[in-house]
C-alpha cells in the first residue's frame, strides 16, 4: 500500500469520525476459557492460545505466558503503527524487526515479597528498519509511531480497569 492508496482508505473514515464523534467509539473485547489446569485459552480471533504459568513461577514453558503476550501485543501494535505512519509520510520501510523487553520480579508475582510490585519493572521496545530514512524523518517515524500505537500509550499511561466476579 502506498501513501495515495492509505490515504484514500482512511480519508472516509475520518470524515465519518470527525462528523458523528460517537462512530469512533468502539469496544474491543477478549474472552477466554478457564479448564483443566492452570491454564486459560484464550479466544484470538485466529485462533485459541493456551496461556499458562511462566517457568519462574511453576510453568513447564509449553503454554503461553500472559506476560510474553502482551509484550508480542506492543511488538504488533507498534510495528502495524509504524507501517501505517510511515507509508502515510511517504518513508519506504523494505523490512526490519520489532523488539520488546520486559523485566520482570517474580517475588512479587509468587507473594514471596510484598514490597516487590506484581508486574513489569520496565519494558524496552526497539525498531531495526531497512529504509533509507533522514535523521529528521526517522525522528518523526518515533514520534508518530509512539503517539498513535494504542497498547504504547495504554501501557505508558495506564488506564482505570474494572473487575466483575460472578457465579454461573
Amino acid at each position: 500500500m502506498n501513501t495515495e492508496e492509505l490515504k484514500n482508505l482512511q480519508a472516509p473514515i475520518k470524515e465519518k469520525y470527525r462528523e458523528d464523534p460517537d462512530a469512533a467509539l468502539i469496544t474491543l473485547k477478549a474472552q477466554g476459557k478457564i479448564g483443566e489446569g492452570i491454564a486459560c485459552k484464550v479466544e484470538t480471533g485466529k485462533a485459541i492460545v493456551e496461556a499458562g504459568l511462566h517457568p519462574a513461577t511453576g510453568g513447564n514453558g509449553i503454554l503461553t505466558c500472559s506476560g510474553d503476550m502482551l509484550l508480542e501485543a506492543l511488538v504488533g501494535c507498534a510495528g502495524v503503527t509504524l507501517k501505517a505512519v510511515t507509508t502515510a509520510i511517504g518513508v519506504d520501510v523494505k523490512g526490519g524487526t520489532v523488539k520488546a523487553e520486559g523485566d520482570l520480579d517474580f517475588r512479587g508475582t509468587l507473594g514471596v515479597s510484598k514490597e516487590v510490585a506484581v508486574g513489569f519493572k520496565s519494558i524496552r521496545l526497539s525498531f531495526i528498519l531497512e529504509c533509507d530514512a533522514t535523521t529528521e524523518q526517522l525522528q518523526t517515524i518515533a514520534k508518530l509511531t509512539e503517539r498513535y500505537c494504542v497498547v504504547y500509550q495504554t501501557l505508558v499511561k495506564g488506564v482505570p480497569i474494572e473487575t466483575a466476579f460472578q457465579m454461573d
